[in-house]
């Protein structure tokens, strides 16, 4: 497989006995889940409640049944995970330990389904009864096939369903047109925020624009739609960088916008810009793997480097706009009063801010352990300029 996730290191490997003999293959992990230690074959005469015992301990299941049960299976295992026979003994004692608590309920759930696993040969073909065609999706995701591997069921279901996203694409208002997002891509569903960045009132003038952490080039499109004749568009994901030259050729946009593979900012041979835009992750948590990268920003780490070298990348007369949720606020995990002290340390000042309530699904599930946080978010565009 094409390294299309960044990765450099070796890949591991796996064994396990079949049929007297014991085979290996490369392992392979879109999250970078560790490559399990034990492993049973198992097929379908495998009870759900002894699969889910198994899982629990550690030993993977390589599936050589019928590939539409071995799906059923995980459907059995799931839910298992959201019911177990033992409830918590106490309530968090607020809504940030819900949080903690949430993620490690997830990052448990993740563990254990992601031990039902399956093997794909060279070309992305399963080798079982009932077995989809993949190929397309694993080539979209993976890039072209060089070697068999070992992989989750769940990581494959996952990036089959990425690719259907890709090909139907997100219809996108303020664009009147679609965004496809590739697998491993943060897509832009939220349609608030892409309203802020429609409605604000460009500065005067805006002839050069910078969006900072690009993604799937949802913003830069905005821009260039909105009459913005030069925009740098940034990103330190490959895939990203990708998917957005694919949108932004599709939209007929390529004289319009320039993408770079950069941390946050164009170099200085791209001049100053009258609007720097960034939509960093909102949550200030540390992601447990590369794909989560685009929700979860440790140390509020891009947020801070994009508000402390906004200054040195804007002309004078610029605005920089910082698309942020205040669902960290709510979730005690950053303060108003920490951000606005980020702005002031980094020279900026608030010009204007704009506000619109959460409008996704999440905040009617009264089920979600971080409804009331969900309930309360508001997504703003803060307009900030040099002091």
């Amino acid at each position: 497989m094409n390294n299309t996730s960044g990765k450099t290191t070796q890949p591991e490997t796996i064994s396990w006995t079949e049929a007297g003999k014991t085979k290996t293959s490369v392992w392979h992990s879109e999250n970078d889940a560790p490559a399990p230690k034990r492993i049973q074959i198992a097929d379908d005469t495998l009870n759900a409640d002894v699969a889910y015992k198994l899982c629990c301990e550690g030993t993977a299941l390589l599936w050589r049944g019928d590939f539409q049960n071995a799906k059923q299976l995980m459907q059995a295992l799931s839910r298992r995970v959201d019911r177990p026979h033992k409830k918590p003994k106490k309530a968090p004692a607020n809504i940030t330990e819900a949080f903690h608590l949430h993620r490690q309920a997830q990052s448990q759930k993740a563990r254990i389904l992601g031990m039902l696993i399956i093997e794909v040969s060279v070309g992305y073909h399963i080798n079982l009864r009932r077995a989809p065609d993949i190929k397309a999706a694993c080539e979209h995701a993976y890039g072209k096939s060089t070697q068999s591997f070992v992989v989750s069921l769940r990581e494959i279901l996952g990036l089959v369903g990425a690719y259907e996203w890709s090909k139907n694409g997100v219809e996108i208002n303020a664009i009147n047109n679609k965004i496809h997002p590739s697998y491993g891509v943060f897509s832009p569903i939220r349609g608030e925020y892409l309203e802020l960045v429609d409605k604000a009132p460009l500065p005067k003038p805006c002839t050069l624009a910078f969006d900072i952490g690009t993604g799937t080039g949802v913003l830069a499109a905005i821009l260039s739609n909105r009459g913005v004749s030069k925009v740098v568009a940034t990103d330190n994901s490959q895939r990203a960088l990708d998917c957005a030259q694919k949108n932004i050729t599709q939209l007929g946009l390529k004289n319009a916008v320039t993408l770079l593979d950069a941390n946050l900012f164009p170099d200085a041979e791209y001049g100053k810009a009258d609007l720097i835009v960034c939509n960093p992750p909102w949550l200030p948590a540390r992601p447990s793997s590369a794909l989560e990268s685009a929700i979860y920003d440790e140390g509020s780490k891009m947020l801070k480097g994009f508000l402390n070298g906004l200054g040195a990348h804007l002309n004078d007369a610029g605005e920089g706009w910082l698309v942020l949720s205040d669902f960290a606020e709510h979730l005690g995990l950053r303060t108003r009063d920490e951000l606005l002290g980020w702005i002031a340390a980094a020279g900026l000042n608030v010009i204007d801010r704009t506000d619109t309530k959460a409008s996704h699904n999440k905040t009617f599930d009264v089920t979600d352990p971080l409804h009331p946080a969900r309930k309360a978010e508001i997504t703003s565009l803060w307009r900030l300029n040099k002091q």
